[in-house]
């Protein structure tokens, strides 16, 4: 009420107001355009589309003239003599024919100027652009790791770090359903098949008050509808994988499909390889599906659903492990300014390995059962509501281990976890005259975590002294969380913002990763008595300047984000021997801050950007470096991408990208004493060194097929790390087999130059 109060107060009505809404959709597919731009140009005044490319203008009575625009598409001006509230639904003509690829771009000319979202990355799927990436793969993540403030977890890693946040401090959505574990193959590759994806925005600050759960980034991917208008088949073939996608109308311009696959095939090639490899198995495949169908002008439904699965064995050991997501969505536009969106949504990640010699499984995962009320409401030109309620409840499953003895199975196989979180939200999008624009608001959250359980008290030697039995869904421990979330830009001119930010985001379910385990033992676990909720307050200032009609964009922003309760292993932490977790864990707080350099050319021939972070990130954790601040394993000082695309012809174009950061910091011995015969490592400050730096140089060359009536295909040659450097994976130390009692330091490398060459078709 405070929000609307606010909202009502500052605007100042005419005696005759009217609202027309509608959607924009693509002419050729029929799927709508998320983020298009409706503009008056007799009062100067507009909106965008919601992500269900829905939008709302209210307008004084009388004749207006509406200009309706998406990136991509010739714009399109209608004349309205607006009398009453009207709905008009718009196709856009595409601009030129292209591949659904990835390629980063702006929304319109100055919209990074004028809007309130600050930290934003967005990502337009209509555009082509063959960034060289490893094994040729299309990838989404792969692709934001070269935009400032995201950085990559190592080599050819699709798990990322967002201004010094760890990796479970993202939040990951598809189709509004929650992704655990983004990467598949170990993080070489993410989950996302970039031909069923159809939006992507990455959330670095100024965050939406619709979005909580995660202490660092929002990563919102929304999929492909399908095409409403006619039947198709597109997909690839490459060295180490196929894919294949099937779309089209279940009924013509009011229900469509989408199927999407992929798999690899590296595994039937190992054995041809390298006889000798002790790598039995090692691939995934994954499928997307949606179906949607427009009931009338007022309702529409959605069901998405995703399954991946991962298999790698070597030896006697085998890890398995997979998400699978659904959603159920329905789109009610409840009048001309009331759009209500109720998802269902179910996501699932599981983990497992076991060895078939020593008879052991190992199990942990996590599952959600998630309903959501989001409303928008359109109150006037000048005032976007947004509020809505999230209830989510989870299930967690950890260290589920059984075991064969000579006497049969023991099984150890603990009650699974649960919990319950629950949120409300409210904000509003303003402007304020004709130079300001606002988002301001506020979410309350709150976090119950239920039995079966017990609830422990530790000594300072975390030894456990008292223990407290719970119940099933008996109340354990509750945590509230007040979230306020602000943004502002000013318009200096109508190329140049400035713009600030504050957030607040709280964080109730962690990670615990440990780098010396596999997959399995990388466990969810819920907030506790012991395990405090996580939470970051972050500021931000940024600045934004178009140049040459929208040419070249620069931007500059500056952060500082304050962890609180950070999670860490403690030193010697066994979770498989000693499964309670809570007792060997320790806590503290973190800070990261830093500066990102953006410079893009988004027009002509040549395209590209070149970006820039520099950056500290740093913890402080009871018992570890005298109490004092050390650097995270994701400390990177700096941060350096320069990606180009140049397109001589219509038929042939050439990118190339090159990147450097600073190694990643470690924690190496600082010598070694005898003991027994064996050389036994001696440690001192932690993550006080540092790895190697890191740079390697991407080019790709593509070849577009002519475009026939019914069919097209492209050929991409791509090669990974041109000059061949040998960047550091991993550096171990190990006793010199050519002078024992001496330790020598062995570094291991994963990719030297990969060349890869696709071939992608669409009828």
């Amino acid at each position: 009420m405070a929000l609307l109060s606010f909202a009502l107060g500052t605007t100042v009505y005419a005696q005759n107001e009217f609202t027309i809404s509608g959607s924009l959709r693509d002419s050729i597919s029929g799927e709508e355009l998320v983020g298009a731009s409706v503009f008056d140009l007799n009062t100067r005044s507009g909106t965008t589309t919601n992500i269900y490319g829905f939008y709302s203008l209210t307008l004084p009575a009388g004749k207006h003239s509406l200009v309706y625009s998406y990136l991509g598409f010739n714009a399109d001006t209608v004349h309205f003599d607006l009398k009453r509230n009207i709905t008009r639904t718009l196709a856009l003509q595409s601009s030129a024919v292209q591949l659904k690829d990835v390629v980063i771009t702006a929304t319109k000319d100055n919209d990074r100027v004028t809007n309130a979202d600050v930290g934003i990355v967005k990502m337009n799927i209509k555009e082509l652009n063959a960034i060289p990436v490893l094994f040729g793969e299309k990838d989404i993540l792969n692709s934001l790791q070269l935009m400032p403030g995201m950085s990559s977890a190592g080599e050819g890693n699709a798990g990322f770090f967002v201004r010094g946040g760890n990796v479970d401090q993202n939040l990951v959505l598809l189709d509004e359903a929650l992704v655990y574990n983004p990467s598949h193959l170990l993080g070489f590759f993410s989950v996302f098949n970039s031909d069923a994806v159809k939006d992507v925005t990455l959330h670095k600050s100024g965050i939406p008050a619709e979005f909580g759960g995660r202490s660092s980034s929002v990563l919102d991917v929304h999929m492909r509808d399908g095409n409403l208008k006619k039947y198709g088949v597109s997909g690839g073939l490459g060295f180490i994988s196929a894919r294949l996608t099937a779309e089209g109308p279940i009924v013509k311009d009011k229900g469509s499909f989408i199927v999407t696959g992929r798999r690899t095939y590296l595994d039937l090639f190992i054995p041809l390889l390298s006889p000798e490899s002790k790598v039995n198995q090692v691939y995934f495949y994954d499928f997307n599906a949606k179906l949607n169908y427009r009931i009338n002008d007022k309702h529409r439904v959605f069901l998405s659903g995703y399954y991946g699965h991962d298999v790698l064995s070597f030896g006697n050991e085998n890890i398995n492990w997979g998400n699978g997501l659904s959603s159920l969505r329905w789109n009610w536009v409840v009048n001309e300014k009331l759009f209500s969106n109720t998802t269902f949504a179910f996501s699932h990640y599981a983990a497992e390995k076991y060895n078939e010699s020593r008879y052991y499984v190992l199990r942990s995962g996590i599952m959600d059962f998630n309903l959501k009320e989001d409303l928008n409401y359109y109150l006037n030109p000048k005032n976007t509501l947004r509020f809505g309620v999230h209830e989510t409840f989870h299930v967690y499953s950890i260290n589920n281990l059984e075991s064969q003895s000579v006497n049969g199975t023991i099984s150890k196989l603990p009650e699974d976890q649960y919990a319950n979180e629950t949120a409300i939200y409210a904000s509003n999008e303003q402007k304020i005259g004709k130079r300001f624009n606002a988002r301001y608001g506020v979410r309350l959250s709150m976090f119950n975590r239920l039995g079966p359980g017990i609830s422990y008290t530790y000594d300072e030697f975390n030894l456990a002294t008292d223990s407290t039995q719970y119940q099933t869904l008996e109340n354990m421990v509750n945590y509230f969380g007040f979230e306020p979330r602000a943004s502002l830009a000013y318009t200096v001119t109508p190329t140049i913002g400035l713009k600030a930010s504050y957030q607040r985001m709280y964080q109730y379910t962690h990670l615990i990763s440990n780098s010396t385990s596999s997959t399995p033992t990388d466990l969810w676990v819920p907030s506790s008595s012991i395990i405090k909720p996580q939470f970051s307050d972050q500021f931000s200032l940024s600045y934004f300047h178009d140049l040459l009609h929208g040419m070249f964009a620069i931007s500059v922003e500056g952060y500082y984000k304050i962890l609180h309760n950070v999670i860490d292993y403690e030193d010697g932490a066994d979770i498989v021997r000693r499964p309670n977790v809570e007792s060997q864990l320790a806590f503290g707080s973190g800070r990261a801050y830093g500066a990102e350099f953006l410079i893009k050319k988004g027009k002509g021939k040549v395209t590209g950007w070149v970006s820039y972070t520099l950056s500290r990130t740093e913890r402080k954790i009871d018992g570890i470096n005298s109490g004092g601040y050390f650097p995270a394993r994701q400390d990177r000082p700096h941060d350096l991408a320069i990606v180009l695309s140049y397109r001589p012809t219509k038929r042939w174009s050439v990118s190339a990208n090159w990147v450097y950061y600073t190694g990643s910091a470690v924690t190496f011995p600082i010598g070694y004493y005898r003991f027994n015969g064996r050389s036994i490592p001696y440690f001192t400050s932690k993550n006080g060194y540092r790895m190697p730096d890191y740079h390697r140089l991407d080019l790709g060359v593509t070849l577009h097929g002519k475009e026939h009536k019914r069919f097209r295909s492209d050929w991409t040659l791509s090669i990974y790390n041109v000059y061949s450097r040998l960047n550091a994976y991993s550096i171990s130390y190990q006793e010199s087999e050519s002078n024992p009692g001496t330790v020598e330091a062995v570094k291991f490398s994963l990719f030297p130059i990969v060349p890869s060459l696709n071939w992608s078709f669409q009828f």
